[in-house]
């Protein structure tokens, strides 16, 4: 082990200075695997720490680190070297990333609870709700063939995979808005497609 100084301008404990990380995400945005595997290894004990700080389970953790460097890989020619170090901005990603998947776990966890609060169990006939559940997933996915392929694409990760509308945008590399609107026209279509009244 060495036991040299760090280098100026080497961002500790990345074990690598700012330049060659601005030059591994540079190589990266031209699709150079290889630089990108490079660029991970020397930041990615320091991004899954700050995540886990954040977000505490160890499997959501390792599952947002995953899409943190999803999001690197796909939008690596976005980084501007003249608005910080490339281990700035990538830890920038992780920490908003982490903050989206806590306020959406803590988001899901209210909605469960109060409708485990108003929605106490009742006697009921099992048979027949199995038959109306089933006849209702029919109706919706029918439904659901009737929305463009955009429409069908952002509503599934939103409802059926439970992301956050700024999650949905990212992994469609989407601004916000534009996918808020596909999300909300799907809606509209669906409604109009099972006649649920206004």
């Amino acid at each position: 082990m060495s036991n040299d100084p760090v280098p100026a301008g080497e961002p500790a404990g990345t074990g690598a200075p700012t330049e060659a990380l601005a030059q591994l995400l540079r190589r990266s945005a031209r699709g150079d695997e290889a630089a990108f595997a490079e660029f991970y290894d020397a930041t990615a004990a320091r991004v899954h720490g700050l995540i886990r700080r954040v977000i505490r389970d160890p499997a959501q953790s390792e599952e947002v680190t995953q899409e943190v460097y999803w999001e690197v890989w796909r939008t690596a020619s976005r980084y501007d070297s003249n608005a910080g170090s490339p281990l700035a901005w990538l830890m920038t990603v992780a920490h908003r990333r982490a903050v989206d998947r806590v306020r959406a776990s803590e988001a899901s966890h209210r909605r469960e609870s109060s409708w485990s609060g108003r929605n106490q169990p009742v006697p009921h006939d099992e048979t027949a709700e199995r038959a109306t559940t089933a006849l209702e997933a029919a109706r919706v996915r029918s439904a659901m063939t009737q929305l463009t392929d955009l429409q069908r694409e952002a509503l599934q990760l939103a409802y059926f995979g439970g992301y956050t509308h700024r999650e949905v945008a990212a992994m469609l590399d989407l601004p916000v808005g534009t996918a808020k609107t596909r999300i909300r026209d799907g809606l509209i279509r669906l409604r109009d497609a099972l006649g649920v009244a206004r």
